[in-house]
């Protein structure tokens, strides 16, 4: 027989007892949310640190520094950088943060050359809002990235003030850059000026290369080249600077995989004990549909069935739930100026979904197995 004309059964018997499938649903609910949280912040370390091959961008960064405030090199490294073989474009930036430590809500400015920045980023952003020659005229403007602007509620004509800077919102940007949704940035001398730091000073500089396989030799070349100087450089492709600066992130989400797999053994003891006591309740029940002609097989799969359903009830609530406040919040894990993403999509919703939908069958197993072995007889002296 098709299980689908089956279905009608298994929700009659899922609701049958509408106290203990609500509270089952929503501890599994609960434990989902949780759970999906988790994947979401492994997801965003994962997109925020792991190198691809399309990756063609070193950040130098002043050596044995951490924090933003204490970086600081001479502005006209710049000039001897872009002589190295490789270097495609060098981007100086200063950096002012409005929190250095670990924190959810940060500001962070980057001042850069305008002319500089559009020629080598310009393609990859898109304007949501706003208008890119009030951002060139205005020497206070910003372009604030999408998740910035929503988290803080900022629109084109408003002024905000953050880290001690007044800035006026020129645009909201979007990018595939996932650093670039969480800053503001703005022409350089304006944070130079604005920090109360001379004019030839910068946290960092932006460096492409024409070749992704070129990023070794160049940061070599480039830090060997200030070795000597006041200022020593270190210098690291873009996401391994991300790990390296946000370490004390990627072990704390590392060791909430421990709370995600607390979740999923919540989840399936609460399948679990729901579908026991389900079983145990319908003895002679299974003997009737037994008697009926319904195979041990039968009755066994729609054990499962009902532990399944009830899974996806309450891990479908969860994990909406979570992804839709991730999406809303647009949170991230920030710490010295770098951004790990919280993402959430369809495919963590489907993932969530897919994962409750196993845990249903395999806490259905036991006692869909212990009922299909039974005798008729046996079921009707246990009543």
């Amino acid at each position: 027989m098709s299980m689908l004309r089956f279905v009608p059964y298994v929700v009659h018997q899922v609701t049958r007892h509408r106290v203990r499938s609500l509270l089952t649903a929503g501890g599994i609910a609960i434990a989902m949310f949780l759970f999906t949280a988790v994947q979401a912040m492994q997801q965003g370390v994962r997109v925020a640190t792991q190198a691809t091959a399309n990756d063609t961008t070193l950040v130098v960064y002043r050596k044995d520094r951490f924090c933003p405030a204490t970086s600081q090199l001479p502005q006209d490294y710049q000039a001897r950088i872009a002589r190295i073989d490789g270097v495609r474009s060098v981007m100086p930036m200063k950096v002012v943060v409005s929190n250095c430590r670990t924190s959810l809500d940060v500001v962070t400015f980057r001042g850069v050359p305008k002319d500089i920045f559009i020629a080598d980023r310009g393609e990859k952003l898109k304007l949501l809002a706003g208008s890119l020659n009030d951002w060139k005229r205005r020497t206070d403007a910003a372009l604030l990235g999408e998740t910035l602007a929503g988290r803080r509620g900022l629109v084109p004509g408003m002024t905000f003030d953050a880290a001690g800077i007044t800035a006026y919102v020129a645009g909201i940007i979007r990018s595939d850059n996932l650093q670039d949704q969480n800053v503001a940035y703005t022409a350089l001398e304006f944070v130079q000026l604005a920090g109360r730091d001379e004019l030839g000073i910068v946290t960092q500089f932006a460096v492409k290369v024409d070749d992704a396989s070129q990023l070794g030799s160049v940061s070599e070349a480039i830090d060997e080249q200030f070795r000597t100087a006041q200022e020593p450089t270190a210098t690291f492709s873009e996401k391994a600077f991300v790990g390296r600066v946000a370490d004390d992130i990627i072990e704390l989400v590392a060791f909430a995989r421990w709370l995600g797999l607390g979740c999923l053994v919540a989840v399936l003891t609460l399948i679990a004990n729901a579908i026991v006591l389900s079983v145990q309740s319908r003895i002679a029940e299974h003997a009737v549909l037994q008697t009926l002609g319904f195979t041990s097989r039968l009755v066994a799969l729609l054990i499962i069935a009902e532990g399944v359903l009830l899974a996806l009830l309450g891990g479908a609530l969860g994990a909406v739930a979570a992804v839709a406040l991730v999406k809303v919040g647009g949170f991230a894990l920030s710490v010295e100026g770098q951004s790990i993403p919280i993402v959430a999509g369809p495919g963590l919703l489907l993932t969530g979904l897919a994962v409750c939908g196993g845990l249903g069958v395999l806490a259905g197993l036991l006692p869909a197995w212990q009922a299909s072995r039974r005798e008729i007889a046996a079921c009707f002296r246990a009543v």
